[in-house]
């Protein structure tokens, strides 16, 4: 018998269970990161900026993270999803669509009809992952430069 996946928003108690779930795909523990991101986005309230998590079995096995940004170099108001991740162990199930899926209904109903992202060139699993969602290329160009 399949788990049963419900996709919420996430609350205060879910930190934890966050924090775990992204140490097994990032290269770097970030904790402090995660206590900030929580209270700017699951302490606030606010319709805009948005944590959901996906829960099976009252643990949590996914999150994505997003918000509206308004007018970022004359572009119009827009979706950015800027985390996501799911347990190594429900990959391939379908909760990264559902919870991506989610927050696309959610954003849209802030007014946005434009959801975008940024993806690491070298992660391939990630950018097939958004590929799969319908994500292409943008007509805006990330540019960047080391400072030292």
């Amino acid at each position: 018998m399949k788990d049963t996946i419900s996709i919420r928003n996430a609350l205060p108690s879910d930190l934890a269970g966050v924090i775990e779930l992204d140490k097994l795909g990032s290269k770097e523990e970030k904790p402090d990161s995660w206590r900030k991101i929580f209270s700017h986005y699951v302490a606030t309230g606010k319709n805009d900026r948005l944590f959901l998590v996906a829960e099976a079995n009252g643990k949590v096995v996914g999150f994505i993270v997003g918000e509206v940004r308004a007018w970022e170099f004359g572009s119009p108001s827009c979706g950015w999803v800027f985390a996501v991740a799911v347990s190594p162990k429900v990959r391939e199930t379908g909760i990264g669509r559902r919870m991506f899926d989610e927050i696309s209904v959610r954003l849209k109903q802030s007014g946005v009809t434009t959801v975008r992202t940024m993806v690491d060139r070298d992660s391939k699993e990630t950018l097939s992952f958004f590929r799969s969602l319908g994500l292409r290329t943008g007509r805006y160009i990330e540019l960047e430069k080391q400072i030292d």
